[in-house]
């Protein structure tokens, strides 16, 4: 079973079956799937915080159904953009819909936010998660940094236009590297993770072995309690960031979210258009906006750490 859990309802939680909330599946008929959810309306600010509004306070399913569809177009587009590793589409945007529907457990909508900017968090950390795991395991980063190098090396590589199989010439590598914060060694470790060919476990070491690959591997993930305790630490993190952008204005938190919390920033230009402003009066809200946000999150800190 896979949907909404609604906690502290009076009822008793409360469940949103997968098949009852989506169209059909999209592992089935993926171009039937892209049309059917097409006729589904996107929401207007007030209609999604009165939505939100009755889930969270009455655990209206209705609400969440309709919370949930609204963005299905969302997680459609995201899903699309992981399409460069080898696995079926449809699966995907499965896992992102389990992303959406996390989400409209876990949103609020009195932190001042669009479900959409929220949930696209939920979405991209279901697909990469789902897309680690069915990796092969000879080729899954398991740091936070090789993890960030695996989901962003294919797309650097083909905006430099080196996509052919091999090793990436110095040149690239130092691009590369120098782009995304991570040692050249690193770079070139990762490419010939993802150009190689996949090799059985099972295989034995030696043609005239009993032993097998399999049994030299060790086990080098984090245990339990350490993984609970990074998890813990980023739930502070977005907890310290989702209070301090309620310090900004609506103004400074807008252009401050699309300056530097968005995959694609816009431009000063763009931003100087929308608001009918100078470039440079955009740069300084966004610089005074930033300049806020560090100090409410380091007040929080500090407050926290008071006995």
């Amino acid at each position: 079973m896979v949907g909404l859990t609604r906690h502290g309802n009076p009822k008793g939680q409360v469940y949103v079956m997968a098949s009852a909330v989506f169209p059909i599946a999209p592992e089935g008929n993926l171009s039937r799937y892209l049309s059917e959810i097409r006729r589904y309306p996107m929401l207007t600010p007030e209609e999604e915080l009165n939505l939100a509004k009755r889930w969270q306070t009455e655990g209206d399913l209705d609400s969440a159904h309709k919370l949930v569809t609204s963005h299905l177009r969302l997680v459609a587009k995201i899903a699309m953009g992981y399409r460069g590793y080898g696995l079926p589409i449809g699966e995907l945007i499965s896992e992102g819909n389990v992303g959406m529907m996390q989400a409209v457990k876990r949103f609020d909508p009195d932190r001042g936010f669009r479900l959409a900017t929220y949930a696209m968090w939920w979405i991209r950390a279901a697909i990469q998660e789902y897309i680690l795991h069915s990796w092969s395991l000879v080729k899954m980063g398991t740091t936070a940094a090789q993890k960030k190098l695996f989901f962003n090396l294919r797309k650097i590589k083909g905006q430099m236009q080196a996509i052919e199989e091999g090793d990436l010439n110095p040149e690239q590598v130092k691009k590369i590297a120098h782009r995304l914060g991570v040692p050249e060694d690193e770079v070139v470790n990762m490419n010939r993770r993802l150009t190689a060919p996949d090799q059985s476990l099972n295989a034995p070491t030696r043609t005239d072995s009993e032993s097998e690959w399999q049994d030299w591997l060790v086990d080098d993930s984090p245990d339990q309690e350490a993984r609970f305790a990074e998890n813990q630490e980023l739930e502070q993190r977005r907890s310290l960031l989702t209070d301090a952008m309620r310090t900004l204005s609506d103004r400074e938190r807008h252009i401050l979210t699309q300056r530097r919390l968005v995959d694609e920033p816009k431009t000063l230009e763009d931003l100087s258009d929308e608001f009918k402003i100078s470039r440079e009066r955009v740069r300084q809200i966004e610089v005074r906006a930033f300049e806020k946000l560090q100090r409410a999150m380091k007040n929080a800190v500090v407050q926290a750490a008071r006995p």
